[in-house]
């Protein structure tokens, strides 16, 4: 009796070993996972508490940049809006949460 091609290559690989290899990889790949999501939920936390402290210490006369990466002076700050002048006799009303950095 002839065996086909197919059913050779099926009785040459070992089955055991395939599924362990795909378990270590599986294994290893949700240790990964767990890894960058604890550095990145770590890294948001510093974060947020950096810009917690940019929104309490804002006053006016600071340098600030926005998000967006304009520059400018803190003329006056409101509960929810903060005026900042970005060129000479130029002031804009901004959201004190598009603050990202203080000069």
């Amino acid at each position: 009796m002839k065996m086909t091609k197919a059913r050779m290559v099926s009785n040459m690989i070992n089955w055991e070993v395939v599924i362990w290899t795909c378990i270590t990889v599986s294994v290893l790949a949700g240790i990964g996972a767990l890894i960058l999501i604890f550095i990145s939920a770590k890294n948001i936390k510093k974060r947020t508490s950096d810009l917690k402290d940019v929104h309490v210490e804002l006053k006016p006369g600071m340098k600030i940049m926005f998000c967006g990466g304009l520059y400018g002076k803190v003329v006056s700050v409101g509960k929810e809006k903060v005026e900042v002048e970005i060129a000479k006799n130029t002031v804009i009303a901004i959201s004190r949460y598009s603050i990202q950095n203080i000069l």
